[in-house]
């Protein structure tokens, strides 16, 4: 017998004891054979459940005490935690343990909160323009998720940014839809590499807070297919999240957690998801209208006005008015996504000694760093001279740490609220100021130098000691968070006298901004530099100090237009502001899908700083742009040269206009890529395009049509680059899916 055959045989020998064992251990569970795909496996589970079985699998409650409703969480609740769910123990079916957010592993406020690490702002991330940086930020979230015990993460916030007002912009992703989706997508990739789910959200057009339960949004269904709907399309493909979150808001009347379109025909029918829908917390009004429509799973009961998935739907089902086929199909769902993402093959168990909290920490401040963006540099001032005898630093609470945003995306730090007196100190507070304090990360690299701090509160007393200073770093702050939305753009408390008056009195002075989102800056032309750091994370103190100095050089770029006023946007006054309880109004998105740039270049608007904005320690090049399209797949190569003299990275974007053809706006950006190069090197890449970012939805048909015709590709730093380079390309009539998956020609 042959070495090759005596192999053989060896190797079936094996085979066929491991099946023998295998079927051993599965045969009376055939559902936990990890051979079988997620569907195989979830609807032999689902055979087996009774009717009891399956109707807590669809009902969730709140992971924490609620005292105002005198409920108490699950006894096997993890504390403080956002969600529970029980699952069925005598089918390895484990409970489900659902922890916001996006950020990192937050806490319901109490004595039992939980400290953990806290990434950048959604909008940093975004900034970051990286999709590397976006996935080692999820995957990081995710570990410490499961770390803690909990299998669900209620990450993937992607609502774009419609109004620049909204107080949970931070938690998002910007306002295009491919940067939105892609980055995104990536983290719920991240995040879901540690065998935990993720959802993806708020589904859909929950856009702003002020009265965000009772809105009615009205959009047409061309116009929410590009621009919306597309972010949320984009990150489903790119992280495939087990879940997806419906939003609180109204969809052309109805409500978007019993709303038939959005979650039957879009979601479930026309994108082909697999994986279930959980509401929103106190987004369900119904029993029977939210099953049929396609709503999986009630969450953190009580916070709806009542349990519409308890009883009730026991009752529904019984009576046939939802039928058992869709009951099953609910639990089916959830399923799927517990068997395809290893919920169910690799059970959580809290292992806290396991995090790793100072590396998470170092994946914080590298996204923090990655996303900062320098808007303004006159005079070179930053990187700051390490010669400079006396630094002023002022405001923005920076002897003591940097601001978080508000809200259930709220993580608690190591070490407690640097600023404890801050109010709100309840929902949506309390006012968070993480222990990373930019003075001391200053002083530490100023050994020997006056570090010298003003807490702003005075502005006469602050100019005084900008005087007397050889540079002044002023911090700003605007607290935002989830449930309330912002007056206007412009910096709350006098912040903005304060930094003129200090800048009147030094003009070397730096501006660093920890804001939720744009702001409006009328001190601008007095000011040197400009850092926009967001909202910085659980190093942020050090983070900013890095860059400050030039040990890291900034690389971020905007994810969104900040405007000049808020009289350019497509609402000038915010639809519903100030808040009024119950009130029931109509926002209507007359703008469609001309989201931010768009709607800024079709209106012929200059911006205070326009999408895609960032400045670097060194300058770059952009050239050599070279456009065609092979086999209907546009693709475009350029060339981006470090021309200054010390290494860095930028982000060249790339933006189509049609010639003849119209678009909802005069271009849309199409591709993108951050590049690191050395001065005086030059990196080369290619971008392919997605057809749908060439297309015009049509919703009769449910297609993408490119129109034939002529389009000119453009190479830009951002979107308003007097600089950039273009080409005219020919693109020839296509019709494409709703997926943006090539359709062949009829036969005639």
């Amino acid at each position: 017998m042959s070495f090759k055959k005596r192999i053989s045989l060896l190797s079936a020998a094996v085979a066929l004891c491991y099946g023998t064992a295998q079927a051993a251990e599965t045969g009376a569970q055939p559902w936990m054979n990890a051979r079988l795909d997620a569907g195989e496996r979830a609807g032999l589970a689902v055979a087996q459940m009774t009717l009891d079985e399956k109707l807590k699998l669809v009902y969730g409650y709140l992971g924490a005490d609620m005292d105002n409703k005198k409920t108490k969480r699950p006894e096997e609740a993890h504390k403080q935690s956002a969600g529970f769910i029980y699952g069925v123990p005598r089918l390895g079916i484990p409970h489900l343990r659902e922890t916001d957010a996006g950020l990192g592993v937050a806490s319901q406020g109490g004595p039992d909160a939980r400290a953990g690490t806290a990434l950048p702002s959604g909008l940093n991330t975004a900034a970051t323009w990286d999709l590397k940086t976006a996935y080692e930020g999820g995957a990081m979230i995710g570990a410490e998720a499961r770390g803690y015990g909990f299998n669900v993460l209620l990450a993937g916030g992607v609502n774009l940014m419609r109004d620049p007002r909204n107080g949970r912009n931070f938690e998002y992703a910007g306002e295009d839809p491919l940067l939105a989706g892609k980055i995104v997508g990536a983290q719920i990739k991240g995040i879901q590499s540690n065998r935990v789910v993720s959802t993806l959200k708020h589904f859909a057009l929950n856009d702003q807070e002020t009265n965000r339960t009772t809105l009615n949004v009205k959009i047409g269904d061309q116009a929410a297919r590009m621009s919306d709907l597309l972010a949320l399309q984009i990150a489903r493909e790119e992280g495939n999240p087990g879940a997806v979150m419906c939003s609180y808001n109204r969809l052309n009347g109805v409500y978007a957690c019993e709303n038939t379109y959005l979650l039957n025909e879009v979601l479930k029918k026309d994108w082909g998801f697999k994986g279930w829908v959980m509401s929103d917390w106190g987004a369900v009004h119904s029993t029977v209208p939210a099953a049929n429509a396609g709503l999986d799973q009630q969450s953190g009961m009580p916070f709806d006005l009542a349990d519409y998935f308890g009883p009730p739907l026991k009752e529904a089902v019984l009576n046939g008015w939802v039928p058992q086929a869709r009951l099953d199909d609910m639990v089916r769902r959830i399923l799927h996504a517990m068997f395809e993402h290893g919920v169910i093959d690799h059970p959580v168990a809290p292992a806290v000694q396991s995090i790793d909290f100072k590396a998470n920490a170092a994946v914080s401040m590298k996204d923090a760093q990655e996303g900062m963006v320098l808007l303004k540099n006159d005079a070179k001032l930053l990187p700051l001279d390490k010669s400079v005898k006396r630094v002023a630093v002022i405001g923005g609470y920076a002897d003591r740490g940097v601001m978080a945003g508000g809200g259930s995306s709220l993580v608690y730090p190591a070490g407690g609220n640097a600023a404890p007196e801050l109010t709100p100190k309840t929902w949506p507070g309390p006012v968070m100021i993480y222990p990373s304090s930019p003075l001391k990360a200053i002083q530490a690299r100023l050994p020997g130098v006056t570090v010298v701090y003003n807490d702003g509160k005075d502005a006469a007393a602050a100019a005084k000691l900008a005087r007397d200073s050889d540079v002044v770093v002023v911090f700003a702050t605007q607290w935002t968070g989830e449930g309330f939305d912002m007056p206007n753009l412009s910096l709350p408390d006098k912040q903005d006298e304060l930094i003129a008056a200090v800048a009147a009195a030094n003009a070397k002075t730096v501006v660093v901004l920890e804001t939720g989102g744009p702001v409006t800056m009328p001190w601008l032309p007095k000011v040197s530099s400009v850092l926009e750091a967001w909202y910085p994370g659980t190093s942020g103190g050090e983070a900013i100090a890095g860059v400050l100095f030039g040990e890291v050089n900034p690389s971020g770029h905007l994810p969104a237009t900040f405007p000049a006023a808020e009289s350019q946007l497509p609402r000038p006054a915010l639809d519903g502001y100030p808040e009024v309880a119950d009130r029931r109004f109509d926002v209507n998105y007359h703008e469609g899908a001309a989201v931010g740039y768009k709607w800024f270049d079709l209106k012929g608007l200059t911006p205070l700083f326009p999408f895609g904005h960032g400045l670097s320690y060194t300058d770059f090049a952009l050239s050599d742009l070279s456009a065609g399209v092979k086999d209907g797949v546009l693709s475009a190569s350029f060339t981006v040269k470090n021309v200054g003299k010390v290494a860095g990275k930028e982000v060249a974007q790339v933006y189509v206009a049609p010639v003849g053809a119209r678009w909802e706006a005069p271009k849309r950006l199409v591709g993108f890529h951050k590049a690191e190069v050395a001065p005086g090197g030059a990196v080369k890449a290619t971008i392919s395009v997605d057809p749908r970012l060439l297309a015009m939805y049509d919703s009769a048909s449910k297609t993408w049509k490119v129109a034939k015709g002529d389009y000119k590709v453009i190479l830009a730093a951002d979107a308003a680059d007097k600089r950039a380079v273009s080409q005219v390309i020919k693109l020839e009539a296509a019709v494409y899916d709703v997926n943006g998956k090539p359709l062949r020609a009829s036969k005639r």
